[in-house]
């Protein structure tokens, strides 16, 4: 049965239509971007087989290109829209955490997981603002590692001087998907805050990127910590 033969009340664009997207399920709203099916599956099929043979959405979606065009059933036109979808959602969050007048925690947690919360080893960033907290720029500045050697400390105190940046938020992920701050974590942050005390750029938060979970530094009460011997 095609996706035409249904009710009109469960087909997912007259289901979104008619309740929002919150109402559809994962492999509703996949379909929506298939579009069309192939031979005996319709594109909702389609997308609980990829679900299934990926086992989560944030799995299937994580994938590369090549990869995600190679599952039956999507090919390189279907699997574009796919991350185009997810770009743009990017792109959305980004937008909104910029025109905000001040900073807004929720908004800035939920930018930063969807700009690290894929990747499969650790990635250090950091999201500039001036005095208001009004961010201009979102930079990556390491990859591997974030133990203190490896971030680049200077380099994290030039591009806050290249941005004439007044404050600065640090951001990583946790591939383990584990939200927790190490003793590196916590060594890192104080070392970078003593650094950046020296221009004059506050640092307001350190964000850890777990699986669906984010730990915030300053909700810890770890931004204040005295520094480690």
């Amino acid at each position: 049965m095609t996706i035409r033969d249904w009710p009109l009340n469960e087909r997912p664009r007259e289901k979104l239509a008619e309740r929002g997207a919150g109402a559809l399920s994962d492999a509703e709203l996949l379909a929506l971007f298939i579009g069309s099916g192939r031979r005996g599956a319709n594109a909702v099929d389609i997308g609980r087989e990829l679900l299934l043979q990926s086992g989560n959405l944030r799995s299937l979606l994580d994938q590369e290109l090549p990869a995600l065009a190679a599952h039956a059933g999507l090919g390189l036109a279907k699997a574009a829209r796919l991350h185009a979808a997810l770009e743009l959602g990017r792109r959305y969050l980004e937008a909104k955490v910029k025109r905000s007048v001040s900073l807004n925690p929720a908004a800035c947690a939920d930018y930063l997981k969807s700009r690290l919360a894929g990747y499969p080893y650790e990635v250090f960033a950091c999201l500039f603002m001036d005095i208001r907290h009004r961010v201009i720029a979102f930079e990556e500045l390491a990859r591997g590692s974030i133990a203190g050697a490896d971030v680049p400390i200077r380099e994290v105190v030039r591009r806050c001087l290249a941005h004439n940046a007044a404050c600065v938020i640090f951001a990583h992920n946790h591939p383990s998907g584990i939200a927790e701050a190490s003793r590196d974590d916590r060594e890192l942050t104080q070392k970078l805050k003593k650094a950046l005390s020296l221009i004059d750029v506050k640092v307001l938060d350190h964000f850890i990127i777990g699986f669906g979970k984010t730990l915030s530094f300053s909700e810890r009460g770890l931004m204040d910590e005295t520094p480690f011997p």
